[in-house]
C-alpha cells in the first residue's frame, strides 16, 4: 500500500484515468483506494489529509471517466 497526499495520488493516476486502463476501483471504510487495472495488476493507495469534499471529487472524477466504483 502506498501512502500519499491527494495531489500525489491524482498525479499518479492521471495517465490511467480511463476505463481502458482501470477496470474498477474499490474503496474501503478507511478511504483506502484499490485500483484494478485491465491487465490484472492492482495498486492500493492510502490518501492522507483528504477532506470529505476532496474525497467526493475523486469519486466524481473516476465515475466521469466511466470507471466503476465498489464501496
Amino acid at each position: 500500500m502506498k501512502k500519499c497526499s491527494l495531489s500525489d495520488f491524482m498525479k499518479a493516476i492521471e495517465p490511467w484515468l480511463s476505463s481502458d486502463y482501470i477496470r474498477k476501483v474499490s474503496i474501503d471504510k478507511n478511504r483506502v483506494f484499490k485500483l484494478f487495472f485491465v491487465d490484472g495488476v492492482s495498486n492500493t493507495y492510502n490518501i492522507d489529509s483528504c477532506s470529505d469534499s476532496q474525497f467526493q471529487n475523486i469519486i466524481v472524477k473516476l465515475k466521469e471517466k466511466g470507471i466503476p466504483i465498489d464501496k
